[in-house]
């Protein structure tokens, strides 16, 4: 089971244009479609259209209309109820794929809200049992007003505390503070998903443009994570594809251009993929495959729609794996020279 945490949930709303956007005019839509969002929402999302039983764990009224799309989809969740309505998002699509999003903040959760959204959390995670149930707990999306920038170095802080060696592995996927602050206080997640543009941010190795252009920079970027104590980093750049490093080793994978009908959620899909593949045991580049592969099909299916593992293609993936150099940042030579230090 993976746990998917949402603390900013949505509903995401997608306008497919007929033709390009024109600013200031009247356009009338070819489509319109509505889901259930927030990035942890959406990985959940995915890896139930996938048949892995996944619940996404987020604050919400029980009538609310996200929640009413989650049972619609058949997404298993757990919610903590709250007074104010939660977020609703308008994505315009265009025909060659260009994506114009526009987010609103979502519903304030004061320092009780999210003691409480804790405390739901870690209880799905053990799932009414003795031990821990969850393999993974997913840690994405953007935070609402009033929450802490730390609010997910908090959440694995809390569970690592309750259930120790036996804690689900934790992934984060998030930009701005709520990124930089899920490395605060000591918390190194086991899988860090980042663009080129967070990477940067992250890590202050080059720019957007910089890592995307130049993927070696991005994996010595990666690996400043790596020895930080993250456990991996899979980053996603643009048309260059993406890059898994971890202690062990580096890969790239790269496919052929999908046509494009809307990219709002590819990334979320990337990392259900990653997550899919994981679990049933696929090595690392496998891994990668999948997380590419996944992203590519989401890229290609309207609006926010998240595919299912038979609508993915891994074999157009090529994975190629990058030498690591020794006694460089990041690398398992330099971390167990580091060891024999200390």
């Amino acid at each position: 089971m993976i746990v998917t945490l949402t603390v900013n949930p949505s509903l995401d709303r997608t306008i497919e244009l007929p033709g390009p956007l024109v600013r200031g005019a009247v356009q009338r839509a070819a489509a319109i479609s509505g889901d259930p969002g927030g990035k942890g929402v959406n990985v959940s999302r995915a890896l139930t259209a996938s048949g892995l039983q996944s619940i996404a764990v987020l604050p919400g009224g029980d009538n609310d209309p996200v929640l009413s799309a989650l049972r619609s989809a058949g997404v298993s969740y757990a919610n903590l109820p709250i007074r104010s309505a939660l977020r609703s998002n308008i994505t315009l699509t265009e025909p060659d794929g260009t994506t114009t999003k526009i987010n609103v903040p979502g519903p304030a959760l004061d320092p009780s809200d999210q003691e409480a959204l804790i405390s739901l959390l870690v209880d799905t995670c053990a799932a009414g049992g003795n031990g821990v149930a969850a393999s993974w707990l997913v840690l994405a999306g953007s935070l609402p007003p009033g929450a802490s920038p730390d609010l997910y170095a908090l959440v694995a802080h809390a569970v690592r505390r309750q259930f120790g060696d036996a804690a689900p592995r934790i992934a984060v996927d998030s930009s701005g503070p709520p990124l930089l602050g899920a490395l605060m206080h000591g918390a190194t997640p086991d899988l860090l998903k980042p663009n080129a543009e967070e990477l940067a941010e992250v890590t202050g190795v080059g720019s957007e443009d910089e890592l995307e252009a130049d993927p070696l920079l991005a994996v010595q970027a990666a690996r400043t994570l790596i020895a930080r104590g993250v456990g991996a980093v899979l980053a996603t750049l643009g048309a260059k594809g993406a890059l898994l490093i971890t202690a062990e080793g580096a890969w790239q994978a790269t496919r052929p251009p999908v046509a494009a009908r809307s990219t709002v959620g590819a990334g979320d899909s990337s990392l259900a993929g990653y997550l899919l593949a994981d679990v049933a045991g696929a090595p690392p580049g496998d891994c990668l495959r999948q997380a590419v592969a996944h992203g590519a099909a989401a890229a290609s299916l309207p609006g926010t729609t998240v595919p299912t593992l038979a609508q993915t293609d891994p074999a157009a993936v090529t994975v190629t794996e990058i030498p690591l150099p020794a006694n460089t940042p990041g690398s398992a030579t330099a971390q167990a020279a580091s060891k024999e230090e200390n």
